[in-house]
């Protein structure tokens, strides 16, 4: 039924290969990151085919569905105080920059005679999590102290909040901290964690990543083939293991502008239009409770998306006015926040496609008992 997201499962697993092999070669290890489409097991699978050495998530639930699986699996967001024991059954590593929160942690896993291992967070200048460069000391001659926890490393966050682009001198920062910190504390320092699908890029830098710098969080690099700093495809890889389809519901020529007085829309917002004189419009059944209409492409560039509500996408589908009727399927190319949005919303059919042949079929029966074979 539709909506339905496709899922290339071959694609995902050539591209983590892929990932892999570039990294590899430069001494860089793998966390793959499933919170993008929900920690489903297949695609968690297919990117650990590709070499994943890691399973992070930013979710204790999303991990739990990965716990079957034979791999270490990593905390990404700060654990809550609340979910202190969760972590310790599902999480061999956790990230982490709080004090009263590790020594929580040290106390649970005390109690269960075993010692939790923690990657800490550097704030590097993006201004989301981390301890600011200047207090790390200060904070890890308090946390060596702190019984039923072991630093196995280090590790930043760039550009998820603040923008900040990851740069050499950055990461530098990062390794020299962790080296100190290394000798000064004797700590067995086994990961410095230098960052996301934003740091991707540095390896297409003529002097690449700096020495010490041996890990990378990665999803959407994986997932949808783009390093997120500059928002540019990444050489080799594929953009389109992830189509969204949805079916046209309603096909006509109206205005482009509406009649009447303009208020707010079911969002509370005042909507702006422009002024395209008679169009022929498509109205998709899919809305903003799927996805939002920001976060995916029209495939036919020929399109554009108008605007959505709730349950409503509509469409100019004027350039190719011939083509479409009522039931014919529209797809899509996703962001990563469209891949976020369909793979969490229950409306929108999962399909899983071991092999993609031409971008796979436009019949959800089809489909449907394709996946439900796998």
């Amino acid at each position: 039924m539709y909506p339905l997201i496709e899922i290339h499962l071959d694609k995902i697993e050539n591209n983590s290969r892929k990932v892999h092999e570039i990294f590899k070669q430069a001494g860089i290890s793998i966390m793959a990151v499933t919170k993008g489409f929900s920690a489903e097991p297949r695609i968690a699978e297919a990117m650990l085919r590709g070499g994943a050495e890691f399973i992070a998530d930013a979710r204790i639930r999303n991990l739990k569905r990965l716990a079957h699986l034979p791999v270490k699996k990593v905390l990404l967001r700060l654990p809550m105080k609340s979910e202190i024991e969760d972590v310790l059954s599902y999480c061999d590593y956790s990230l982490n920059s709080e004090l009263d929160t590790l020594r929580e942690i040290g106390k649970a896993a005390s109690r269960r005679q075993m010692v939790h291992q923690v990657i800490i967070m550097v704030d590097l200048g993006d201004y989301r999590e981390g301890i600011r460069y200047h207090k790390v000391e200060e904070f890890i001659k308090e946390a060596v102290t702190i019984p039923g926890i072991r630093i196995k490393g280090f590790g930043v966050n760039l550009t998820c909040f603040g923008g900040v682009i990851p740069e050499q001198t950055t990461l530098l920062r990062l390794v020299d901290i962790a080296m100190r910190m290394k000798e000064k504390y004797d700590l067995d320092v086994e990961i410095i964690s230098g960052g996301s699908s934003s740091s991707v890029y540095l390896i297409e830098e003529e002097n690449g990543f700096p020495p010490g710098v041996n890990n990378l969080r990665l999803g959407e690099v994986i997932l949808l083939g783009k390093e997120t700093a500059f928002g540019e495809h990444f050489d080799g890889l594929e953009e389109d293991a992830f189509i969204l389809k949805a079916q046209i519901i309603e096909l006509k020529e109206k205005p482009s502008v509406p009649h009447g007085r303009i208020g707010r829309d079911a969002f509370g917002n005042i909507p702006r239009h422009e002024d395209r004189g008679i169009i022929q419009r498509a109205i998709l059944a899919l809305g903003k409770q799927d996805v939002d209409p920001s976060g995916i492409i029209p495939v036919n560039p020929k399109l554009s998306i108008l605007g959505a509500s709730s349950d409503h996408l509509i469409l100019d589908v004027s350039r190719e006015e011939d083509i479409y009727a009522v039931g014919d399927i529209i797809s899509f190319y996703v962001k990563y926040g469209g891949m976020l949005n369909a793979m969490t919303s229950p409306y929108v059919e999962k399909v899983f496609i071991e092999e993609s042949e031409g971008g796979g079929s436009d019949d959800p029966e089809e489909e449907l008992a394709l996946a439900a074979d796998l």
